[in-house]
């Protein structure tokens, strides 16, 4: 597919060249940590306070992301709406106050499950409306040609985090016990509103609010109806997010049921996607540039195949060997979609369009992952890998058909639009 603007090379961290960015990114290598800190620890005190019960631990789990499918696109509009910097700091403080409530329970002694169930269920209600706004801010932080950039880096600081914040939770548990990790992560809030708070707001690249009137989530769809090479890109993301990146069931799966290994080999698997998702990032922040479908939809079919030959390989070392590659790809495709979704909408539009993003990315796996679940107990546990594989293959194909019978060979971005 033919690009809009050639890709040119830039430095890796060009955009911690932007103070307002800066400040963004040190809050959020803290934060980020402790986010992933308290996932330990919250799997950890279900399972503690439930008997250790599986169960239970889904419960949580549901409660916690299915806020996600019922808030991200009012998210989105809220922050077309509101002051994404604002509304942030809000959102922030909201989450840090789950984390101290929680961390308070535990450390105090008075803690039930149904205690826990109930933060999960208010921490995902503010995740998700957080989540679209932040998206949305990182153009607003860095300018256009600079989003692909940040937002790779910020692609890092989350995998490195899934790296060390579990690490660190595991030592802390042992030796402190849950609650207190729940206490640091309410602390590592402070920093992420710290950050915002000291940004220079005359120096972001903001778009005007749009008024609160009626029909602006249908407003937003319809924009999306109307651009066929927008639509291709976010069906590849539900498509590739859903029967793709369903990781955490489908390494499970690998490792204990067609490897039949333990949860050492599970991690292992586990930490060597991560290392390939770093990876990416770097690869990811040296790209710049205006969107390119043909990117998105290469990075999909590197995709695609890297997930089929994971689920026919013979041996764990070749799985491990598999599984970087396949990181990297995870990771250029995903930023590659946000980045260009982010550079191809309307301004005024784009909290809308970033709510709907996270929807079809986070929103499929409720539906994705039991039917996963379901293929490898008919069919084996090499099938989930090998049928997502096959879904993300068909996907690209079925889109690249589809947009070259329409004569769309190339996303169209604000610029084309003289916006």
């Amino acid at each position: 597919m033919a690009t809009v603007v050639s890709s040119t090379r830039v430095r890796v961290f060009s955009s911690l060249a932007v103070p307002n960015y800066r400040l963004f990114a040190g809050g959020q290598v803290v934060s980020l940590a402790g986010t992933w800190m308290q996932r330990v620890a919250q799997d950890w005190l279900v399972l503690d306070l439930s008997g250790g019960s599986a169960t239970a631990l889904g419960v949580a789990a549901a409660l916690q992301f299915s806020p996600t499918i019922l808030l991200s696109l009012y998210g989105g509009v809220l922050a077309d709406r509101i002051d994404k910097r604002r509304m942030l700091v809000a959102l922030q403080a909201g989450m840090g106050l789950c984390a101290l409530v929680l961390g308070l329970a535990v450390v105090g002694g008075v803690v039930a499950l149904w205690h826990v169930y109930m933060l999960c269920a208010v921490l995902g209600c503010f995740s998700a409306l957080e989540v679209p706004v932040r998206q949305a801010f990182v153009v607003e932080l860095v300018g256009p040609e600079q989003v692909g950039n940040a937002v790779a880096l910020n692609s890092m600081n989350f995998n490195l985090a899934r790296i060390v914040g579990p690490s660190i939770a595991g030592v802390l548990i042992a030796a402190i016990g849950s609650g207190w990790v729940f206490l640091a992560n309410a602390a590592s809030f402070a920093a992420v509103i710290a950050g915002l708070l000291l940004m220079d707001p005359g120096r972001l690249h903001r778009a005007e609010p749009v008024p609160r009137e009626p029909g602006q989530l249908r407003a937003g769809l319809r924009y999306v109806r109307d651009r066929p090479d927008l639509v291709a890109v976010l069906a590849l993301v539900f498509l590739v997010s859903t029967f793709g990146i369903n990781f955490y069931l489908t390494l499970a799966v690998l490792a204990r049921t067609v490897f039949a290994r333990g949860p050492e080999t599970y991690g292992l698997f586990t930490a060597l996607l991560a290392v390939g998702s770093v990876c990416g990032a770097v690869v990811a922040a040296r790209r710049a540039g205006r969107p390119r479908l043909r990117a998105v939809t290469a990075f999909a079919l590197l995709f695609g195949v890297l997930l089929t030959l994971l689920g026919v390989m013979p041996t764990v070392t070749l799985a491990c060997v598999t599984l970087v590659p396949l990181g990297i790809a995870t990771l250029l495709f995903t930023t590659a979609a946000n980045a260009t979704v982010q550079l191809s909408v309307d301004p005024a539009l784009r909290g809308r369009i970033m709510g709907l993003y996270i929807l079809l990315f986070l929103g499929g796996t409720p539906l994705g992952a039991p039917l996963l679940g379901i293929v490898a107990e008919r069919f084996g546990g090499r099938s989930p890998l090998v049928a997502g594989g096959a879904v993300t293959i068909a996907s690209v194909v079925v889109v690249a058909l589809v947009l070259w019978w329409r004569g769309r060979s190339r996303i169209t971005t604000c610029a084309d639009r003289g916006g």
